[in-house]
C-alpha cells in the first residue's frame, strides 16, 4: 500500500483503507490483526483535534475504557483524529496520514459526514 492514495471514493495509507463496503483498520487488535467495519454499521464519524492527553502521546489502544487507538507510531506528529461511533461498547480512534482525503472517502460513500469539532476524549 501507498503512503497515501486516495482515488474518488477510496483511500488507502500504511494503517487504514477505505472502499465500497467500509473501512479497514490493519493493526487494530494487539498483538496484530485488522478490524473491518462496514459502512451501514457506521452511525457517526467525529472529527477531532489531538492533544498530548487527547491521543497525540498515544501509539496504541488506550487509557479509555470507550475508545481504542490503532497502532501509529506517526501519531505524535498528527493534529486530527477521527471517532467512529457503530453502537459498540468500544469506539475505533482513527489517525489517517491524509485526513482530507479520509474524510474525503467517506462523505464518497453516501450519508458518511464527518462531524467537526466536540470535544476529544482523553485517549
Amino acid at each position: 500500500m501507498g503512503d497515501k492514495s486516495g482515488s474518488g471514493d477510496n483511500y488507502s495509507d500504511r494503517y487504514i483503507s477505505v472502499d465500497a463496503d467500509g473501512i479497514t483498520v490493519r493493526w487494530y487488535y494487539f498483538p496484530f490483526g485488522s478490524k473491518r467495519i462496514p459502512f451501514s454499521a457506521i452511525r457517526e464519524v467525529r472529527r477531532v483535534n489531538m492533544g498530548a492527553l487527547t491521543g497525540r502521546a498515544r501509539i496504541w489502544g488506550t487509557a479509555s475504557p470507550n475508545h481504542w487507538a490503532h497502532l501509529d507510531p506517526a501519531r505524535p506528529r498528527k493534529e486530527i483524529a477521527f471517532i467512529l461511533d457503530s453502537g459498540a461498547p468500544i469506539k475505533p480512534f482513527l489517525t489517517p496520514a491524509d485526513p482530507r482525503a479520509f474524510e474525503a472517502a467517506l462523505s464518497a460513500h453516501g450519508q458518511l459526514t464527518a462531524v467537526h469539532g466536540g470535544r476529544s476524549v482523553i485517549i
